[in-house]
């Protein structure tokens, strides 16, 4: 079966008239930049244009909404993220809504407007990328979409928190007095000072170089932390941090 004859299936069996499907056929080869593989055999695509045909013969029949489960997950990762942008111009250039199933941290951030977290059938937050990254509800969701540090901490008053012993300034409120609760810190919002100019000390235990950062374990009172930076401390240094008040945010205990 050619490129031209798998998009048209839904239209052929619909039995639209030939010259309506070669039409709308044009204009989704179009949409998905294949204008020259119409007559193409499926079996000589490569899997991204593969890719592209299963989701033109999906459009093609106009559909209201598009339920995509992990379309991407059997390309490689630089085939997946051009897909991803690809899929995300044609979804606004059609405005069709596109419900988009990923197990993927990542491409849940890169490719939604709106994400609801599920787990195990049950669904446990809804929000934009930035609302579910920066306020999780849940361990579970905070542990999902990105890299977390979570330890228990107690809600000394409003806007106080401890954990480790010390006393920190947070930005969340609607919580009791000295109640018990869950605190996130994002790697990436734990900031190195030398030893004695922060709020807790500990030591690097690991580095590794990620590309744009270098991931770093620290360990503070027997308790592990990820760290993010752009800078490299060694490992075996002993550090101090420092935690802002958007650095931590409260959830409540589970």
């Amino acid at each position: 079966m050619n490129v031209f004859d798998n998009i048209s299936f839904g239209l052929r069996i619909k039995k639209l008239n030939k010259n309506l499907i070669k039409e709308k056929v044009k204009t989704v080869l179009s949409l998905i930049g294949m204008q020259k593989y119409a007559y193409r055999n499926i079996n000589k695509l490569s899997g991204g244009q593969k890719q592209r045909v299963a989701i033109a013969r999906a459009i093609i029949m106009e559909p209201k909404l598009l339920l995509l489960d992990e379309p991407l997950s059997a390309l490689d990762l630089k085939m997946r993220q051009e897909m991803q942008r690809e899929l995300k111009k044609i979804q606004r250039k059609l405005g069709i809504t596109f419900i988009y199933v990923t197990h993927d941290q990542e491409e849940a951030l890169t490719m939604s407007d709106r994400i609801v977290v599920m787990n195990e059938g049950i669904i446990l937050q809804i929000g934009t990328p930035e609302e579910i990254y920066n306020e999780p509800k849940t361990k579970f969701v905070a542990s999902f979409i990105g890299e977390s540090n979570i330890f228990e901490g107690t809600y000394e008053k409003e806007f106080v928190v401890k954990m480790f012993g010390k006393t920190f300034q947070c930005l969340d409120k609607g919580f009791k007095n000295n109640e018990s609760v869950d605190l996130v810190i994002r790697p990436e919002d734990v900031k190195i000072l030398p030893k004695g100019q922060g709020h807790l000390s500990g030591v690097i235990t690991s580095a590794i170089f990620q590309g744009v950062h270098y991931e770093m374990t620290l360990e503070i009172q027997k308790s592990n932390w990820l760290v993010q930076s752009t800078k490299l401390t060694k490992v075996g240094e002993e550090v101090d941090i420092s935690l802002g008040p958007d650095d931590i945010h409260v959830m409540c205990k589970e």
